[in-house]
């Protein structure tokens, strides 16, 4: 089964995300984009070793020429020295302007890649090929690029619109579960604040997704996507609307830099979903069995509900230096009910204690 849904910004169709079962379509999709000019594909040392040499004899087919860029796996290479790296490649291959990038991998691979792709030469073509549950259903959708810097997270990066996402949902099957349940940080969290149906079928459907029965997962992909698009069509530059998906995400990237990136990035999604949702609570906008039932889906996804050896108040001062601050003010997401989420200006650093009071139990 192959879908297609269309990025529009400005009445102007801008780029396809393509679901497909395979890499069998990717030549011919990817052709309006690579024929004539030269390919670099961005990837990481684990990804390489799975797909690296299927892709790169099927975008041979439809290109000048194709050439790599590997790096180290991890969240530890998404920083400037690599992509400096990346840069030299470039200029020793001699990619010029109409020459394209390709990112193969999951968040860390697509951010990197892009924020090349926005920066070389002051901004090249690239395609997302993403190859994690979490990329497939967030990152690689809405051309937000960018790596980290020190000890912060995104902190540098740029708007950069993909010239075609590529999802071959197949390669879920070679996923680690802990990636795959990583993802179900970013999906559950889309139910959450926007489709109250989505978050009930994503309990009802709980165990045929774990089993990644590729039907049920290529349904929960596409759901997902058209939530993300929904939301980048409406607010491409987040001005507005497109905050509601940092839910979960102002305490979770604390907890990520606190835990010096050792958990995955929807794990510590789903720990800030949960403190949110208690503080959502604590404000009467949920009850105590809505939150009870949000950490019981999250622990059948392989979520981590708790959390130990962290300091509530590293963590909260850690949200100041994030990229979300607005005027000096944390911008927080809360749930005025499950499936409505809303921007927050208000969030004392005590309900976010108590918040992560509920998650380090």
């Amino acid at each position: 089964m192959s879908e297609r849904m269309t990025i529009h910004l400005d009445g102007r169709s801008i780029y396809d995300i393509v679901l497909e079962t395979s890499f069998e379509s990717l030549a011919r999709e990817a052709a309006h984009v690579t024929s004539g000019r030269q390919v670099c594909i961005v990837t990481d040392s684990n990804v390489a070793k799975l797909y690296l040499e299927q892709v790169s004899e099927i975008l041979s087919s439809c290109s000048r020429r194709v050439v790599s860029f590997v790096f180290p796996a991890g969240e530890e290479s998404k920083n400037l020295s690599t992509v400096q790296k990346l840069y030299e490649t470039l200029i020793l291959e001699k990619f010029d302007r109409k020459d394209v990038l390709v990112a193969l991998g999951g968040g860390v691979v697509g951010d990197l890649c892009g924020f090349a792709a926005a920066t070389y030469l002051r901004g090249v073509s690239f395609i997302q090929i993403p190859t994690t549950l979490l990329s497939q259903v967030d990152s690689s959708i809405g051309g937000k690029t960018g790596v980290d810097f020190l000890s912060y997270k995104n902190m540098v990066g740029a708007f950069h619109m993909p010239s075609m996402v590529y999802s071959n949902m197949a390669v879920l099957r070679t996923l680690p579960d802990e990636q795959f349940s990583s993802g179900m940080g970013e999906v559950v969290k889309h139910g959450l604040i926007q489709n109250s149906a989505y978050y009930q079928w994503l309990e009802d459907c709980a165990s045929e997704i774990m089993e990644r029965r590729l039907q049920t997962c290529e349904e929960m992909i596409l759901a997902s996507d058209l939530i993300k698009q929904h939301v980048v069509e409406e607010d491409p530059k987040e001005q507005g609307v497109r905050a509601l998906l940092n839910f979960g995400h102002t305490l979770g990237h604390a907890i990520e830099k606190e835990m010096d990136f050792s958990m995955l990035h929807g794990h510590c999604v789903a720990l800030g979903c949960l403190a949110a949702a208690h503080i959502s609570r604590l404000r009467g906008k949920l009850s105590a069995e809505e939150t009870e039932r949000l950490s019981s889906l999250l622990a059948r996804f392989g979520l981590p509900v708790t959390v130990s050896g962290l300091s509530a108040d590293r963590i909260i001062q850690a949200t100041k230096n994030d990229k979300k601050m607005d005027g000096g003010t944390v911008k927080f997401i809360l749930l005025e009910r499950i499936g409505d989420a809303y921007v927050d200006r208000t969030v004392t650093e005590e309900e976010m204690r108590r918040g992560l009071e509920f998650i380090c139990r």
